[in-house]
């Protein structure tokens, strides 16, 4: 019997690529969930969404609960946009008080609250980490159509971005250890890499289709024995 695998999370998890010709996001013709299907033979069901923050997982799981248990795992990837802020609002009004779009707190407790309905449901949940990003590329991609010098007056400094997203990385490695939930590591595959910035599209944050295979080898060298 083939793999069954459930996939819950963002752009990241769905194969989402920048298309650095025509400016637009497009899917990965090679995507980490495409190739676990041609290369393993695992039949994949893909839910995860661009834009998808760990709210928007909860009410991804609820419309699947059904069917968790089915599943040989269940993977999860949250974070990318839950730290992320609104930009605009940013650049508009630098000097206020911005809150990203799940702040850490309220991230945990929902993303350790999926972890444990998963379980219940008869589901194995795996948790995948988040691959570094460019501050300094993304920066540039944010406030492309903004006021750079405005949002900077937020940041105080582009590295700052890179730091918010690691917290966020930490926060979900630390949610899966304390619900006994596996963590696979794609960070480190990246951070192995010489320069893993060529690993990135060119916003910065969405792994490139080399990227996306990188992803792909670092999950299968890592899945439990037996998968």
């Amino acid at each position: 019997m083939p793999l069954k695998v459930c996939i819950l999370g963002d752009s990241v998890a769905k194969g989402v690529v920048l298309d650095d010709t025509r400016g637009r996001y497009i899917y990965a013709k090679e995507s980490a969930a495409r190739l676990f299907e041609q290369d393993a033979g695992a039949k994949v069901d893909n839910l995860a969404s661009f834009g998808c923050t760990v709210t928007k997982g909860e009410e991804m799981l609820k419309k699947c609960e059904d069917r968790i248990g089915e599943y040989d795992y269940t993977v999860l990837e949250f974070g990318g946009n839950d730290c992320d802020f609104d930009w605009k609002s940013v650049s508009d009004d630098p000097e206020a008080a911005h809150i990203c779009k799940t702040p850490l707190e309220a991230f945990k407790q929902k993303y350790a609250r999926m972890l444990e309905t998963i379980k219940r449901l008869g589901g194995k949940p795996i948790v995948l980490n988040l691959p570094p990003i460019d501050s300094g590329r993304y920066f540039r991609w944010i406030s492309r159509n903004l006021s750079p010098s405005r949002i900077l007056r937020f940041l105080k400094e582009v590295g700052f971005i890179g730091r918010w997203q690691e917290m966020f990385n930490i926060a979900a490695v630390q949610v899966a250890s304390a619900a006994g939930v596996p963590v696979l590591d794609i960070r480190s595959a990246f951070l192995a890499q010489p320069d893993f910035r060529s690993y990135l599209c060119a916003d910065g944050i969405h792994p490139n289709e080399a990227g996306q295979r990188l992803i792909y080898n670092a999950i299968r060298q890592q899945l439990p024995s037996g998968a």
